[in-house]
């Protein structure tokens, strides 16, 4: 009886140091942030859609910098619409980006064209 409330007793003190672990270690940033984050700051949108493969793939170009992308999302909740936003900006496929001098690319594009368009430097 004493050894199983031993074991407890360690096994809920792992468990609440790596809680309190995981709480206070600042998440590491990602290889491209400061790359996604130019982006935005450069004036360039991405348009896609949730459902959109190419659109996944684009994203996971950017690893975990990916949320840190100017991605606006086109798609109706349930799939079979675009939202007015985007029927605005005229994108007609996913995915689009469209840049601060108006020039537009659809597809997925690497990440080397998105540096030359704006002049983002790419990380090493």
């Amino acid at each position: 009886m004493a050894k199983n409330r031993l074991i407890w007793i360690v096994v809920s003190v792992l468990l609440i140091g790596g809680i309190i672990w995981l709480i206070m270690i600042p998440s590491k940033p990602g290889k491209f942030d400061t790359f996604a984050s130019c982006l935005k700051d450069s004036g360039a949108t991405f348009y896609g859609a949730f459902w959109c493969p190419h659109c996944q793939n684009q994203k996971a170009l950017f690893g975990s910098s990916a949320k840190l992308l100017p991605y606006v999302e086109c798609s109706t909740p349930d799939g079979r619409g675009q939202l007015p936003v985007c029927t605005d900006a005229g994108v007609t496929g996913y995915p689009t980006w469209v840049f601060a001098d108006g020039s537009r690319e659809s597809g997925e594009v690497s990440l080397e064209r998105l540096s030359e368009k704006t002049a983002c430097e790419l990380p090493q």
